[in-house]
């Protein structure tokens, strides 16, 4: 990545390759229909790192806000982008994976993706129905991807601790981040400790939660330790969560349509939390959210939430 943002700052990658720690998510079952004039107005603020995904049904929009920028001066070239897509669970087979990533790229309109990740470890058949995940060759399948230059860097999203030792077990090219739900109502210790233990970057999917979603939990915007926290320090509740992230060493993937929450959501890197607010965050009740009870069948690879979580629910 060329260039980077003045405000925004990066980590490396197991690949040499900087990632900025705050993207721009375009994950939303509401997505604006002037999606693309968003996402420039946030390259214009200076976020550079823009996430997408075969399943939002988004990566024509960000094509179009990466091209916009380019053309209207927000960026000197595409090289100051950070571009994240994601595997559907239908193209989560071997011989399935080369020909996705080349479709991604043909709907962003660009000839790679910054990072790659395997959505879920999970596999469909054509009608979405889940069947045999086929990790080790699944993976061996984005390693190719990442070998011949489609993407500069490969991971996973939704992995377990205990899948990811699996995965470590095998890999090659080892993932250079996996994409979970983390938050103060979340905080998943168990796959933060792992992957810290193998230079694997956290990126923190629903950072705030997902309220208004059909899973999503009031367990950040609402909570009562946050509010506090905020009132006390004359911050947001949004940026005290975020703070919280980016001092655990995660990064995060943060979804907003509106310009000044956009813009706030960038103003947390001057700034610390005290030891009692991260006392009072400590406090904060557990509970996974995004529990994905939709890949359970009684016939598919994963019976029950335990099988799915590895426990870690």
């Amino acid at each position: 990545m060329a260039g980077v943002s003045a405000s925004i700052p990066c980590v490396v990658l197991n690949t040499g390759h900087a990632m900025p720690v705050l993207g721009f998510g375009t994950g939303s079952s509401s997505t604006p229909e002037d999606l693309p004039a968003t996402i420039l107005h946030a390259v214009r603020l200076g976020y550079r790192h823009i996430d997408t995904a075969s399943m939002y049904g988004t990566e024509g929009a960000v094509g179009a806000a990466v091209s916009d920028a380019v053309a209207a001066g927000a960026v000197t070239s595409r090289a100051d982008l950070f571009i994240t897509s994601k595997l559907v669970m239908k193209d989560a087979h071997p011989d399935r994976v080369l020909p996705a990533i080349r479709e991604s790229l043909a709907r962003l309109g660009l000839d790679y993706l910054d990072l790659f990740l395997v959505h879920w470890p999970v596999a469909a058949d054509e009608n979405n129905k889940p069947v045999p995940f086929d990790m080790e060759g699944v993976w061996h399948a984005m390693e190719e991807c990442h070998r011949i230059g489609l993407a500069r860097s490969v991971g996973v999203s939704n992995f377990s601790a205990a899948k990811m030792s699996r995965l470590l077990a095998f890999a090659a090219v080892p993932p250079a981040v996996n994409q979970v739900e983390v938050n103060v109502g979340w905080r998943q210790e168990k796959v933060r400790e792992a992957c810290a233990k193998n230079g694997v970057v956290v990126t923190a999917f629903s950072p705030l939660g997902a309220i208004g979603t059909a899973w999503g939990s009031n367990a950040v915007m609402e909570s009562g330790a946050l509010e506090d926290i905020a009132a006390r320090r004359g911050k947001t509740i949004a940026q005290v969560a975020l703070r919280w992230l980016h001092e655990q060493g995660v990064c995060f993937v943060a979804r907003s349509f509106n310009k000044e929450r956009l813009k706030q959501n960038m103003e947390l890197f001057d700034w610390e939390l005290s030891v009692d607010d991260k006392e009072k965050i400590m406090g904060i009740p557990q509970r996974r959210a995004c529990r994905a009870e939709f890949f359970l069948s009684p016939d598919g690879p994963y019976k029950t939430l335990e099988e799915l979580w590895d426990g870690e629910i």
